[in-house]
């Protein structure tokens, strides 16, 4: 394990950031800042792999499926974060994405000693969640290596899921098993061993490419307005109001009356304002058209 573990661009030392800890505060942030500006380079040649594996997501959800995002430790809790935000911005429901990291939900918060060297307990979350040939399961771990992780790929695949790796190493244990794998390599950490920096930041720029890519397709989105949110608090009926009016460039009373007409369902008061349909016509024709607002308006138009 020692001189695997050596091998590993995610555990080399950064040139770069050897003097960090003679720098001043704001040098010290700039350094930072330096590094993290590698990062979106270096996704940029990704962009195909990311787009075949947010597909595998697209069919996924299409077929009923759902997303599950398995990691220990940071990458856990980053699958965590993309699965917990999917309710109120796309109006999901929590089942369809989730996030499971090796020793339960204790684990957001602390650590759970020995959780992720444990490739039986991947296996079992995958059963006790009831993976299937409908879902996609994306393991992520900075290493590539983390038993827990390839644990719950294996299961998973052994299930009949779609399963998908993201590490920050080149040719790790997870290749082996993913039908896809993301190896988002942004180069050695800022410090040494902390792996929450930059592969950190990756995998959470990754995640948001696979979910918001896959929520577009699946008609969560009109133009570049996010117009499946659950308005559960004043900011968001705020918001929910303003995206109305945005979409349909209605005065501020019509998009209220609509809006309480909808029961704050937004596509239903866009719908109705720009086909001029009551509620009941608009929800039909969302319905017709999968969720797609464009086409409930236009039901000839086609989408790309």
């Amino acid at each position: 394990m020692r001189n695997l573990l050596n091998e590993l661009t995610t555990e080399q030392l950064n040139e770069r950031t050897k003097q960090i800890d003679k720098l001043q505060t704001e040098d010290i942030v700039k350094l930072i800042n330096q590094e993290d500006r590698l990062i979106a380079e270096a996704l940029s040649s990704l962009t195909p792999k990311i787009a075949a594996a947010a597909d595998m997501i697209i069919r996924s959800f299409q077929n009923g499926g759902r997303l599950f995002y398995i990691g220990a430790g940071t990458s856990g809790r980053l699958g965590i974060l993309d699965a917990s935000e999917c309710p109120p911005t796309f109006g999901t429901n929590p089942a369809m994405v989730q996030g499971i990291i090796a020793g339960g939900f204790r684990a957001v918060k602390d650590a759970v000693e020995g959780a992720e060297d444990n490739p039986e307990l991947g296996a079992a979350d995958m059963n006790e969640h009831g993976v299937g040939p409908k879902d996609t399961v994306v393991g992520i771990a900075a290493s590539g290596r983390t038993p827990y992780v390839l644990g719950a790929m294996k299961q998973a695949k052994a299930l009949g899921a779609s399963v998908i790796g993201l590490c920050n190493n080149h040719n790790t244990p997870m290749a082996a098993i993913a039908d896809l794998t993301i190896e988002a390599v942004v180069g050695p950490e800022v410090i040494l061993g902390s792996t929450r920096m930059k592969a950190g930041t990756a995998q959470k720029l990754v995640l948001n490419m696979l979910s918001t890519t896959a929520m577009i397709r699946i008609g969560k989105v009109y133009g570049n307005l996010m117009v499946d949110l659950q308005p559960t608090n004043e900011k968001l009926v705020y918001r929910a109001k303003r995206i109305i009016r945005m979409a349909t460039q209605a005065s501020e009373e019509v998009v209220d009356e609509m809006y309480r007409q909808a029961d704050g369902h937004v596509k239903t008061a866009i719908v109705m304002i720009l086909a001029g349909v009551d509620k009941e016509e608009a929800v039909k024709l969302l319905e017709q058209s999968g969720g797609f607002v464009r086409e409930a308006i236009d039901p000839a138009g086609q989408r790309d």
